[in-house]
């Protein structure tokens, strides 16, 4: 998803996005959000892809099968504990026209689960983590970063990012799993999932990258999935997985994408990102939203993981 800083049979196809990803500005660089260098970067048309795989709400693969495969468990959150100690919370409106304010009170541990839950109801506070003006918002949600940076790079030159997720449901809900560096987006950004809550069998996956803030220059990366099944309705693994020339997506263990489009994928090689889950409500993701038909869900996440290999 971006602010600037700020899933019968699975159907690919890796073209352009019509609308604007989540994410982007963080805690760390106080940028002026430019909308428009976002909009402009995004292509056009679709190109139809053959259908790829199919999905298993059963898969959930252990760190030894992992290891045994020479992979190196770098990063883990299995939401065991309450306290969240591994990631950053954010507090404070976004950007991309989304209509959220973004609150700890939203996020939640409970029973081994993460739940990022978005709320209708009226809040006042600072416009962006980086603007203090006080804005008032209909909506509350909750947004996390890690703590941990991950970075494929000469030293670990694959790395594998994982969530074993929940999409949340509701017209106007924005999931997302995605990594990105600051100041945004010269360290990059990789989103592995985002998605929107009244297509629950949908969703998609994005690159950026650019050598100036806030100006991407990334073009043709979007690809978009189609499942044979209700994403919102039971957990399935989303894993990414990132190298030097190409960024492979994965399904439930089922290859989807192999993204080699867009031109920069080895300008992100060396960079530095940190793992980002979060729920927004509306925003440029969405064409022709109807503010009165939102309806608000909960976003659930099993795990986290990251390893990396030679």
């Amino acid at each position: 998803m971006t602010s600037l800083t700020g899933k019968k049979y699975l159907l690919l196809v890796g073209l352009v996005l019509a609308g604007i990803s989540c994410k982007k500005d963080t805690l760390a660089v106080k940028t002026t959000p430019d909308s428009d260098n976002i909009t402009n970067a995004r292509p056009t048309a679709p190109t139809p892809a053959p259908t790829v795989a199919v999905t298993d709400s059963t898969y959930n693969p252990d760190n030894t099968t992992l290891t045994q495969g020479g992979w190196t468990l770098y990063f883990e959150d299995n939401f065991d504990n309450l306290d969240l100690t591994k990631w950053n919370i954010w507090t404070g409106g976004a950007f991309n026209n989304e209509l959220q304010y973004y609150q700890p009170q939203n996020v939640a541990v409970t029973k081994g689960k993460l739940l990022i839950s978005a709320r209708k109801e009226t809040v006042t506070g600072p416009t962006t983590p980086f603007d203090t003006t006080p804005k008032t918002f209909q909506y509350t949600s909750g947004r996390l970063e890690s703590k941990k940076n991950v970075s494929a790079s000469t030293a670990t030159p694959r790395v594998r990012m994982m969530a074993r997720l929940k999409l949340a449901s509701g017209y106007g809900m924005w999931p997302a799993f995605w990594s990105y560096g600051d100041p945004w987006p010269t360290q990059g950004e990789i989103d592995m999932v985002e998605a929107r809550g009244q297509e629950p069998t949908k969703y998609q996956t994005n690159y950026f990258y650019g050598k100036t803030a806030n100006r991407n220059v990334v073009r043709n990366a979007t690809g978009y999935l189609t499942a044979d099944t209700d994403l919102t309705a039971s957990y399935h693994v989303y894993e990414l997985i990132w190298e030097k020339d190409k960024l492979t997506s994965y399904l439930d263990s089922k290859l989807v994408e192999e993204k080699t489009s867009g031109g920069y994928i080895p300008s992100l090689f060396g960079k530095s990102e940190r793992i980002t889950l979060n729920l927004a409500v509306g925003g440029g993701f969405f064409n022709n939203l109807d503010p009165a038909q939102i309806k608000t869900g909960t976003f659930y996440i099993d795990w986290v993981k990251v390893f990396t290999a030679l």
